[in-house]
């Protein structure tokens, strides 16, 4: 699995534990539509570490905590 495949992965995890929509994500997150659309269909070739930022902020959450998934092991992970 890629990371961005990993990090969609963890955003439709998180939707779903926490009862939220994308579109409160987007808006609570400061991340655009477009963009979003682009990591959860798995056409972003590479998600920057600011994005995941932005990501667990938008969740209320630090990096740390979401990035605490085995699914993000390294083992579990095609890195280039």
């Amino acid at each position: 699995m890629t990371v961005n495949d990993a990090v969609a992965k963890r955003v439709t995890q998180l939707l779903a534990e926490k009862k939220m929509t994308q579109y409160r994500l987007e808006q609570q997150s400061g991340i655009q539509h477009g963009h979003m659309q682009w990591i959860m269909s798995g056409k972003s070739r590479t998600v920057t570490l600011s994005t995941v930022m932005m990501l667990a902020n938008g969740f209320g959450m630090t990096v740390i905590e979401f990035l605490n998934n085995d699914m993000f092991l390294f083992e579990n992970l095609e890195v280039e």
